[in-house]
Order: structure tokens, then C-alpha cells, then sequence
């Protein structure tokens, strides 16, 4: 028995050791769980820490990365300015200061963008975003009414690119390259210059109508024929956008005058996408709706500033809004045909000026259609002869594929003699009321008697140029 006892007791013992193993293996277990929820929590904190220093590097690469963003609190000032005065002159002013560095930074994530979604769709996305800053502008004057702004900016943006831009160029690059003449592909300048001579036609005939007043219904035939017109247009630059990305091989503006080592060069030193995919949207988005914002303040300033100024509105809109909206892109232009890459200059110059005649002017004139706006292709006979003129003259200077700095030079005279002629140009919408306004000075003179004294006079006509 005792021995039974024994054993029994022994057998308690072992049980109860067993007992304690297992708890203290729970007991290690539970203990072990609190330590990986730990290292859960250290790599939540690190994984977050690296996507905060992302958003910084982002942010910095962006923003602080270009001498030129020093300009973008302008557009701040611009806004505050907006709100708590009407001076005209300044909110428009600091918004074209502030617009310059937006639109330079939206081609930039463009062609960051470009880098994830290969040649066919960048190329696209470059054909869209290429001239977004107009467009932007644009289509709010649109909203606006200003109709003849929406006409005269667009028709700015193509002088400004195809005299000032390609002759900055061809003189540049004419420059630092005096000993030769610089090359590039006659065959693309060729094709641009027929598109933009297409787009001569679309703006000439409507414009002839007006002028001749042959219309068929009066008021109604020259806006049917804008939209037709239009609508061809935009199916002529589809067709062209698909030979460009398909047939072409993308490769319509690559230099075609280096050297085989030089491009071996080229391909070890190529460029890196410097943000991620969805960095390159977001900030797309965002840089978008900020010119947007700014495009409001800079169109609601437009007729204050020419009073404050004593600029005509022609002339801000043809001359000053193209260059700031195109500064920086500009400036590339220029520097690509320093570097003796003129094929990539006239990808920016012809190129741009392309986009805007067979996309925006289109594209703006069915957004107008859209909004009940009679947007059209009547861009009135001085301004069409100006735009056939100046496509002839930058026709003749590529026809032959080479370029020099006295044919950047005639250019830029060209530009020149555009810019004085808007400088005193009238609208022919204004004259009317400048006819009625001096109508109404010799009614006041005849009324009131010529013994009126002249400061009588002038707040009787300025009485009644309100009321006009």
C-alpha cells in the first residue's frame, strides 16, 4: 500500500510538473504575442515615417526645385490683393507673375507622368497638356462671355510660338553655331505648316462671310460653319495625332543631325523619373486647379488693367498673355537649339502653334456650343490677316530644312511689327461705341452751346459714356 502510495503520489508529482511546463509554454506564448505586436507597431511607424519623407521629397523636387517658383507666391499676393482692393492693374500684373512658374511645373509632371505610361500615351499627354494654361484661361473667359479674349489669346498663343519662339530659336542657335547652318526634319515642318495653313482656312472663310455679309440666314450661317469647321478640325488633328504616335514611331522631333557617339551618350545619360506615378497625378491635379484659380483672378482683371494702364485689350490678349502663359516653355526652346537639337525646338515652337490652331480654337468653340456661348471661327479680318501672313512667312523660312540667325532674326522683326500693330489696334466692336460716345459730344456741344466751359463738358460726356 505504502508503496502504491508512493508511486501515486510520484505520479501527482510528474502530472503536476507537466501541468506547470504547459502553463509556463502559455505562458511564454501569451508572452510572446504582445512582442510581435510590438514589431507590428515599429514597422507602421517606420513605413510611415518613409511616406512622410516621400511627401517631403515630392514637395521639395516641385516647389523648391526651380529658381522660377519663387515667383508663385505672386499668385497669393494676386488673391489677397483681389479681396481686399480693386486695384486692376496689380491683381493682374502678380497673376501673370504667379501663372509663369504653374504653367513651366504643369509641363513637368506631364512629361514625369510620361515616364510610366510609355510613348504612345505621353505623347498624348503632352498633346493635351501642352497648351493647358490657355486652355484654362480660355475656357473660363469663355464662362465669362469675353468672347473676343477666348479669340484674340489663342490667336496670340500662335504668333507668339511660331515668329517669337522659332525665331528666338533659329537667332540663338544661329549664334552659338555661326559657322554653319543648323539642321532639322524639313518633312515635319512641312506637315506642321500645311496643319496650320488648314487652320488659316477654317478662320478665313467665316471671317470673308462677316466681311461680305453673304450669309444665307444673317447671324446664323457664319456660327453653323464655325462649328462644322471646327468639328473637321478636330478630326484632321486626331488623324494626325495617330500618324505622329503610330507611324512615326514617336519620332518625329528627335535630332536627327548627331553623331552616332553622341547618342550613345544620350541613351547612358538618360533621365530618371524623379516622383512616382500617383505623385505625377496628384500633383498634375493639383496644378491644374491652382492656374485655374488664378486664371479667375487674371480674366476678371483684364479690362480694369487696360483702363489702369492705358493698354488696349487687344494688345494684353495677343501679346502679353501668350508670353507669360508660354515663358518657361519658351526658354527651352531656345536652350534645345543652343544645344543644336533644333528638332526639338520646333517640336515646341510648330509643334505648340499646331495644338492650339487644330485643337484649342475647335475645342473651344464646341465647349462654347456646349455652354450656349457663340463662340466662333470669326476671328475678324485684321487678326486672320495677321495669323495668314505670319503662317506664310514661317512656311518660306522651313521650307528648306535649315536654319541661321538672320532668319531668327526676320522673325523676331516680324513679331515686332505684329506687336505695334495690336498696340494701336481697335476692336470693331469698341468702335461702334466710340462712334455713339463722339455722337454724343457733338450732340452736347450743339445742345448746350460752344460757350460751355471744357470741364462742363467733359462730365456731361462722362455722363453719358456710362450710360452707354
Amino acid at each position: 500500500m505504502g508503496s502504491l502510495e508512493g508511486r501515486a503520489v510520484l505520479q501527482l508529482e510528474d502530472e503536476n510538473l507537466m501541468d506547470s511546463k504547459q502553463n509556463d509554454k502559455k505562458a511564454s506564448s501569451m508572452d510572446a504575442t504582445p512582442q510581435i505586436s510590438v514589431f507590428d507597431s515599429d514597422t507602421d511607424d517606420v513605413s510611415c515615417r518613409c511616406m512622410w519623407n516621400s511627401l517631403l521629397r515630392q514637395m521639395h523636387i516641385v516647389l523648391f526645385s526651380q529658381k522660377l517658383n519663387l515667383l508663385i507666391p505672386c499668385g497669393l499676393v494676386a488673391m489677397v490683393i483681389d479681396m481686399l482692393s480693386d486695384h486692376n492693374g496689380w491683381i493682374f500684373f502678380l497673376s501673370l507673375l504667379g501663372i509663369i512658374p504653374l504653367a513651366e511645373r504643369l509641363g513637368w509632371a506631364t512629361e514625369q507622368l510620361a515616364f510610366y505610361t510609355g510613348p504612345t500615351v505621353g505623347g498624348l499627354l503632352n498633346a493635351t497638356f501642352g497648351n493647358a494654361t490657355e486652355l484654362i484661361i480660355s475656357i473660363y473667359a469663355l464662362r465669362m462671355g469675353m468672347v473676343r479674349v477666348v479669340q484674340q489669346s489663342l490667336l496670340g498663343s500662335i504668333l507668339s510660338n511660331t515668329l517669337l519662339v522659332l525665331g528666338c530659336a533659329f537667332f540663338g542657335g544661329g549664334i552659338v553655331h555661326p559657322s554653319k547652318d543648323q539642321l532639322f526634319d524639313k518633312g515635319t515642318a512641312v506637315m506642321n505648316s500645311g496643319l496650320l495653313l488648314m487652320s488659316v482656312m477654317g478662320l478665313l472663310f467665316p471671317a470673308v462671310l462677316h466681311v461680305t455679309h453673304t450669309e444665307l440666314e444673317f447671324g446664323k450661317s457664319e456660327l453653323a460653319l464655325s462649328r462644322f469647321s471646327s468639328c473637321v478640325m478636330l478630326v484632321a488633328y486626331g488623324a494626325y495625332l495617330y500618324y505622329q504616335l503610330t507611324t512615326q514611331n514617336n519620332n518625329l522631333y528627335m535630332p536627327i543631325a548627331e553623331e552616332a557617339g553622341e547618342n550613345d551618350e544620350s541613351l547612358e545619360e538618360e533621365e530618371a523619373p524623379e516622383i512616382s506615378k500617383w505623385g505625377s497625378i496628384i500633383w498634375l491635379s493639383i496644378l491644374t486647379i491652382w492656374i485655374a484659380v488664378l486664371s479667375r483672378h487674371l480674366v476678371n482683371a483684364i479690362e480694369g488693367a487696360s483702363d489702369a494702364l492705358g493698354i488696349p485689350v487687344a494688345f494684353i490678349s495677343v501679346i502679353l498673355l501668350p508670353i507669360v502663359g508660354n515663358a518657361a516653355e519658351h526658354a527651352g526652346a531656345v536652350m534645345f537649339a543652343i544645344k543644336d537639337k533644333l528638332d526639338i525646338s520646333l517640336g515646341v515652337a510648330i509643334g505648340s502653334s499646331t495644338q492650339i490652331a487644330m485643337f484649342g480654337i475647335p475645342f473651344c468653340v464646341v465647349i462654347g456650343w456646349i455652354m450656349g456661348r457663340p463662340m466662333d471661327l470669326n476671328f475678324q479680318m485684321f487678326e486672320t490677316a495677321t495669323l495668314f501672313m505670319s503662317v506664310l512667312v514661317v512656311a518660306f523660312m522651313v521650307q528648306d530644312g535649315t536654319s541661321n540667325y538672320f532668319k531668327g532674326l526676320m522673325l523676331l522683326l516680324c513679331y515686332l511689327i505684329v506687336a505695334a500693330s495690336f498696340f494701336v489696334h481697335i476692336d470693331p466692336d469698341d468702335i461702334h461705341v466710340l462712334v455713339a460716345i463722339y455722337n454724343a459730344m457733338e450732340y452736347l456741344e450743339r445742345v448746350l452751346g460752344p460757350d460751355l466751359t471744357t470741364k462742363k463738358k467733359r462730365r456731361c460726356f462722362n455722363a453719358h459714356e456710362d450710360a452707354i
